[in-house]
């Protein structure tokens, strides 16, 4: 780690694992959906024909140097990056999750960080707030 091209390297063997050896366990596992980003993935699947058990350990054995772990939901929401996953009977509604150690705390105008830097996360929060199919947001939209 710390070489410029570690990052890229490591994409490069998650790329190749995630379709050669994941792939033939998720196939075999009958998950419905698969989401993954950077090290972070979701798996979809039918509890009746599904135990998530069985597929952890395959997926631990893939290779030693990744090691897989578990999150189930609880209450019927999952947290998945940055959104909470609301499960209902014929629907899935979304939330922003924040981590209880998330400060919000932005690059202040007045320090010497470039003007691009300082709008960056600006920019993050507004496209968050446009892209993210949010129920909340769509009932401010509607009562305003």
């Amino acid at each position: 780690m710390g070489a410029p091209a570690s990052s890229i390297l490591s994409e490069i063997y998650l790329q190749y694992t995630e379709n050669t050896k994941i792939y033939d366990i998720l196939r075999n596992s009958r998950v419905e959906r698969y989401f993954k980003y950077v090290y972070d993935a979701l798996l979809v699947y039918n509890e009746n024909l599904t135990d998530i058990e069985e597929i952890l350990n395959p997926f631990n054995n893939i290779t030693p140097v990744l090691n897989f772990t578990l999150e189930r939901e609880q209450e019927n929401k999952l947290k998945f990056l940055d959104l909470t996953i609301t499960k209902a009977t014929n629907e899935t509604s979304f939330d922003i999750y924040r981590k209880p150690i998330t400060s919000d705390t932005i690059i202040t105008n007045d320090s010497c960080h470039p003007l691009e830097h300082k709008l960056a996360a600006i920019r993050y929060f507004a496209n968050r707030i446009n892209t993210y199919d949010l129920d909340h947001v769509k009932t401010q939209k509607q009562t305003t």
